[in-house]
C-alpha cells in the first residue's frame, strides 16, 4: 500500500481492514522514500507483495500546481515509475494505479468517457500533474501489452474527505474553502475571498466511496477486460456536479460562517466543467453512496476535531 498516510491511502486502509484484509504492508515516507530507486527495489525484493495499490503522489490545488510544475512532474513520475517497474520485476500479481480526472483535455466532451484521453490540450494550471498521471496510465498499459501484467488504472474525480490537506496554499478547493470559512468565522470576518468566477462545474467524490471502488476493482475487475474494450483506464465519480459558487454556499452553511462571499475574477477558474462518465463501473455493479451534503458535514466534523 503506497501512500497509506494520505487522504486516499488512509481511506483505503480503513476500507480494507473493515472488509477483513489485515495483511497490509505499510511504510511511511521516512521508512521508504519512493523517489529513490534503490530503496524501492529493496522493499519489493524483500517484502514481495502480491497486490499493490498506488495512492502515493504529490498533489495540490491550482496555486500549488501552477507554481511548482517541476516538482509535480518530477516527483509523480519518479514515484509511479519506481513502483510500477519493480512491481513488474518482482512479479506482483495485480497493481492498481490511481490518477485523476485532470488527465482529460480542458474542453473534453461531457460527461467524459475514457476515450477522451489525449483528444485535446490539457488545462494549463495542472498540466504537469496531468502529464505525469497520463504517463503512469500508459506505463501500466505497456506492461500489460508487453508482459501480460495485470496492471490497471482508476481515474477518480475531485476527492475530499477526512485526513485531507487543509493548507490554504497547497490544498484543493473543498478543504481550502472549509478552512477559509472556519477561520473567518473564528475571527468574525465580514467576507471571504474565493478564486475565480465561481461558475466552473465540478464533480466531487468522497474518499470513502473511492476506497470502496478500489476494493471493488481489485476483487472483481482485471486488466484484460478493460484493455480489450479499447480503453486504458476506468473512470470513477459520484455522478453529481455542482458549481464552485454553489459549493461555497453549502460549505458556508456547514461551517456556520455568516459573512459575504467575494469572487476574485482576476484569478483563474481552471477547467470550465469536469464530469466523468463512470458507466463501466456502474454496469459492473458499483456506485457512489455518500451525498455531497452528508460528506461535507462529515469532513467539517473531522476538521474541527483534528485542526
Amino acid at each position: 500500500m503506497a501512500g497509506h498516510k494520505g487522504l486516499v491511502g488512509s481511506a483505503i486502509v480503513r476500507c480494507l481492514k473493515n472488509n477483513g484484509y489485515n495483511n497490509i504492508i505499510e511504510r511511511t515516507r521516512k521508512e521508504l522514500d519512493l523517489l529513490e530507486q534503490n530503496a524501492t527495489e529493496y522493499f519489493f525484493k524483500n517484502e514481495k507483495p502480491d497486490l499493490v495499490i498506488i495512492a502515493a503522489a504529490k498533489v495540490g490545488g491550482i496555486f500549488a500546481n501552477s507554481t511548482q510544475p517541476a516538482e509535480f512532474l518530477y516527483q509523480n513520475l519518479m514515484i509511479q515509475n519506481n513502483i510500477i517497474y519493480y512491481s513488474h520485476k518482482y512479479n506482483v500479481k495485480k497493481l492498481l494505479f490511481l490518477g485523476s480526472a485532470c488527465i482529460y483535455p480542458k474542453l473534453a466532451n461531457q460527461p467524459i468517457v475514457e476515450n477522451e484521453l489525449l483528444s485535446g490540450f490539457l488545462e494549463p494550471t495542472n498540466e504537469a500533474y496531468a502529464i505525469a498521471k497520463i504517463a503512469g496510465i500508459k506505463l501500466c498499459e505497456g506492461y500489460f501489452n508487453q508482459y501480460d501484467k495485470n496492471f490497471l488504472s482508476l481515474m477518480p474525480n475531485n476527492l475530499y474527505g477526512p485526513n485531507d490537506n487543509f493548507d490554504l496554499v497547497t490544498s484543493h478547493v473543498i478543504p481550502a474553502l472549509m478552512n477559509k470559512f472556519h477561520t473567518a468565522k473564528q475571527k468574525s470576518k465580514k467576507s471571504v475571498t474565493i478564486w475565480g468566477t465561481g461558475n466552473p462545474l465540478r464533480e466531487f467524490l468522497h474518499v470513502d466511496d473511492l476506497a470502496n471502488a478500489i476494493l471493488f476493482v481489485m476483487e472483481k475487475i482485471n486488466a484484460k477486460e478493460i484493455y480489450e474494450k479499447g480503453i486504458s483506464h476506468i473512470n470513477v465519480g459520484s455522478g453529481f456536479e455542482i458549481s464552485i459558487r454553489d459549493l461555497a454556499i453549502i460549505i458556508k452553511e456547514v461551517t456556520g460562517f455568516n459573512g459575504e462571499l467575494y469572487f476574485d475574477i482576476s484569478k483563474p477558474d481552471g477547467t470550465p466543467r469536469k464530469l466523468l462518465d463512470d458507466t463501466i463501473l456502474k454496469q459492473k455493479g458499483w456506485h457512489a453512496r455518500i451525498s455531497l451534503h452528508d460528506g461535507l458535514r462529515d469532513v467539517y466534523s473531522w476538521f474541527q476535531k483534528n485542526n
